[in-house]
């Protein structure tokens, strides 16, 4: 091994020599592409920033290259195209000046983690003379096949594994949506009567139920957020709650911070056991209950705000019901003819639950809570699986691509995942028990 000068791969083999990516490649922004011209099928793929966007009728390169995403949070990131293809704005192509494995080289730039170089804007960017002047370590050409070879077989294994578990999360996901859907549309009791509810989506209910309106289950109307722009960071001030501030379990992420000045949060305050919709775009239905443990908070103008009247509805009990499918059918039916997802509050109001009598809703959230704790834990345990694997994924590229790994001994029975520490041993087991 000899000191290569490279801060993210100290040392590579003392055959190999450094040098700079513009050297060996030539890297250039792809052809811009309308939506209008990009369609589903057809006989050209388009790549873009972040891989496959679909299909059009022209081409713009031929040959096998390695694609860098240009913009967007993902910049940085490695796709590959063979064949002929349209390489749209968003993507950097990577075309080689000499002879090179290219699978080798899109795994070399994968490891230098190329999105630390973007620019600090409102839509981070790489600039393309930037990651040109940037330094590799290059092996012979042997080597390079060698290694992306190797890669392409070892990752496929751990690509395997991850899938396997992210299919383990959907089957998670289904059940715990059946059993809350069971829960707070039909009740505990099987033996219940029944009876029509007047609505399709909810087809049958419990006699003693009664289909109620959201609106009517609300103590004010439904409201929408606060349209400032909140630029505060001071703790001592309410937050400012966006969408993207929440994570799917319902809890704030604490790596962003904003808040409102108290005189503008006042109006958008929120309260315990307060029910937060998103409005518009990809969240769209999106249901988050706010809890007190959150600190003061006020909320974003694309969220409306249900304080329900716990007279005659629990929180939890609404909240478990936009958990659902038939919540979900609600929501696409309201947004299907719109260009723009948007759900407004009339609409949020509008929507059709099904409400038992106080006590009924209390068994019911004590059960859901019940029976959801252990699929979470399952679910928590596959999570923690998958980023163990990627990470795994991400050191045995790191390894391969700056000689960490003797390919000789590998190929004689040894492997990789041993030699960084990853289990070989296979998942069914595991997979069985979840």
């Amino acid at each position: 091994m000899k000191p290569s000068g490279l801060a993210w791969a100290p040392e590579v083999p003392a055959h190999w020599t450094v040098k700079k990516l513009a050297f060996i490649a030539s890297l250039k922004s792809g052809d811009s592409i309308t939506s209008d011209d990009i369609r589903d099928d057809g006989p050209y793929p388009v790549y873009g920033g972040n891989g496959l966007r679909g299909y059009a009728d022209g081409f713009t390169h031929h040959g096998e290259y390695a694609l860098i995403g240009r913009q967007g949070a993902l910049c940085g990131n490695i796709n590959y195209a063979k064949g002929e293809f349209w390489a749209s704005e968003h993507a950097v192509v990577v075309a080689p000046r000499e002879e090179v494995a290219v699978r080798w080289l899109g795994e070399v730039l994968r490891a230098m983690d190329l999105n630390q170089y973007s620019a600090s804007a409102a839509q981070p960017g790489l600039a393309v003379d930037t990651i040109s002047a940037l330094k590799v370590p290059i092996p012979p050409l042997k080597e390079q096949r060698a290694i992306a070879d190797y890669l392409d077989r070892e990752t496929a294994r751990l690509d395997a594994l991850v899938a396997a578990k992210e299919r383990v999360l959907g089957l998670l996901a289904e059940k715990r949506r059946a059993l809350i859907t069971r829960a707070v549309t039909r009740g505990l009791d099987p033996r219940a009567p029944l009876r029509d509810s007047g609505i399709p989506w909810l087809g049958e209910i419990p006699a003693h139920w009664k289909v109620v309106r959201l609106k009517f289950l609300s103590t004010e109307p439904l409201a929408y957020g606060a349209n400032e722009s909140a630029s505060e960071d001071d703790p001592s001030y309410p937050r400012f709650v966006r969408i993207t501030d929440i994570h799917e379990d319902g809890n704030l992420r604490e790596e962003t911070f904003r808040s409102l000045p108290p005189e503008t949060a006042a109006p958008y305050l929120l309260e315990d056991g307060d029910i937060l919709f998103a409005r518009s775009g990809a969240t769209v239905g999106k249901a988050f209950l706010y809890k007190s443990a959150w600190g003061a908070a006020c909320f974003a103008g694309y969220l409306i705000r249900l304080r329900c009247n716990t007279r005659v509805v629990q929180a939890e009990f609404v909240y478990d019901y936009a958990q659902t499918e038939v919540y979900w059918g609600q929501i696409r039916e309201g947004t299907i003819q719109a260009t723009i997802q948007n759900f407004s509050a009339d609409k949020y109001g509008n929507l059709a639950v099904a409400v038992p009598p106080i006590e009924d809703q209390q068994r019911i959230i004590a059960h859901i809570l019940r029976k959801t704790a252990r699929l979470d834990l399952i679910r928590s345990s596959t999570e923690r699986a998958i980023a163990l694997l990627k990470e795994r994924r991400a050191a045995l590229i790191a390894a391969a691509v700056t000689g960490q790994i003797d390919l000789p001994h590998v190929s004689s029975g040894e492997n990789a995942c041993s030699t960084i520490g990853i289990d070989r041993q296979p998942a069914a087991s595991s997979e069985r028990n979840s």
